[in-house]
């Protein structure tokens, strides 16, 4: 087995103590400005707790907040629910480590929930970093397995297919063509610096539905059904359920049952039944947010604001979702429009309170909410 690469502070440590001895001053005035930290890190809660790493919808990138990604941290492992636009960088800002993640659980194959999914593996698990941390035993990743068919246009025209030998690729596949896509960079890394071939490094799981739901990619997506189980490792057990997300099959809503509480995941959803059934009774319920009249005001283009009204929940209806379910604490994320200029967290937490007895949370990036807090 190769040697663990060489970390660049070991490297600095081995050939530059004597300059990083004098301090900022031995490095010269542009130097050392160039050395400052781009981005304060955050100070760990301490114990189970939850991390919003990214806030915002997508897939337009949005300055006032980072893409759609949480953290689940208990007992020591670290469980990641969806991997938005700069995830793995948010993921080292809240003061997690690469070494403790154990499973990334995406709710559905969209490119605003996958865009730095390959990133994890790409990125953290081929050269150590200046903390020394890498990804260095196998993760597992729980996703959707092949749609099995297209949705028709909106316009009901013939709009070209990519790739139409593969139209409907599932977690599996999309993985294999990452690395692949990557796979002359990796294997000159190899090479030359020793790392793991990140082949042995993730564990993909597809979910299978249970029989009987009767769901389909060109409809019913989302029938009334029961939750399942997708996996149980002793510290946390995760259930599904699929979520009405409009075209996109399947779309999954998750729970994580843990000794210390219980959070569910809505995922990208109109307001429906199954999320209601699937977080009965829990402690938290992370639920995406838009708000239909900015987008109804906003003129938008017919084709897109039809699929915000047919795909995702209003504002005003998750209140009362987290009311039938029975839930402590309602935190809101996936927030469209995410600047805080076009609707701001007290707007967002007055408008989702109503019909909902418990406590609002309107999410922000690199939040932490305690498990233990509840």
């Amino acid at each position: 087995m190769p040697e663990q690469p060489v970390s660049r502070r070991r490297l600095l440590a081995a050939t530059g103590a004597a300059t990083l001895a004098g301090g900022t001053a031995a490095l010269g005035p542009a130097t050392a400005a160039a050395a400052a930290p781009a981005a304060p890190r955050i100070r760990p809660l301490d114990g189970p707790r939850l991390v919003l790493l990214g806030t915002a919808a997508g897939p337009p990138p949005e300055a006032s907040r980072r893409g759609i990604a949480s953290a689940l941290v208990v007992d020591g492992r670290t469980y990641v629910i969806d991997c938005g636009r700069s995830a793995v960088t948010q993921y080292g800002l809240a003061g997690l480590k690469l070494a403790g993640l154990t499973s990334i659980f995406l709710t559905h194959l969209h490119a605003d929930h996958i865009a730095d999914y390959y990133n994890f593996f790409l990125l953290g698990a081929q050269l150590s970093n200046d903390e020394d941390d890498l990804i260095t035993e196998p993760v597992d990743v729980y996703g959707p397995g092949p749609a099995g068919a297209l949705p028709p246009a909106f316009d009901h025209g013939d709009p070209p297919v990519v790739a139409p030998h593969h139209p409907t690729p599932g977690l599996k596949q999309l993985t294999e063509k990452q690395i692949e896509a990557f796979a002359y960079s990796t294997n000159v890394f190899i090479r030359d610096s020793g790392i793991a071939d990140p082949r042995t490094l993730i564990r993909t799981h597809e979910i299978e539905l249970p029989e009987g739901t009767g769901a389909h990619p060109l409809g019913p997506t989302a029938p009334p059904m029961e939750p399942f189980e997708v996996a149980d490792d002793g510290t946390v057990r995760v259930t599904a359920i699929l979520v009405d997300h409009g075209p996109v099959f399947p779309s999954y809503a998750f729970r994580f049952d843990t000794a210390h509480g219980s959070v569910v995941f809505s995922g990208d959803t109109v307001k429906h039944d199954n999320v209601v059934r699937l977080a009965r009774g829990a402690d938290l319920l992370v639920h995406e947010v838009m708000d239909a009249d900015f987008y109804r005001a906003a003129g938008l283009p017919p084709a897109y604001l039809d699929h915000m009204l047919q795909s995702h929940t209003d504002v005003t209806e998750v209140g009362p979702i987290a009311e039938r379910a029975g839930v402590d604490t309602l935190v809101l994320s996936h927030i469209c429009p995410a600047d805080p200029m076009a609707v701001s967290s007290a707007e967002w937490r007055h408008r989702a309170a109503k019909g909902f007895s418990g406590r609002v949370i309107p999410g922000e990036d690199l939040q932490q909410i305690s498990l233990r807090g509840r």
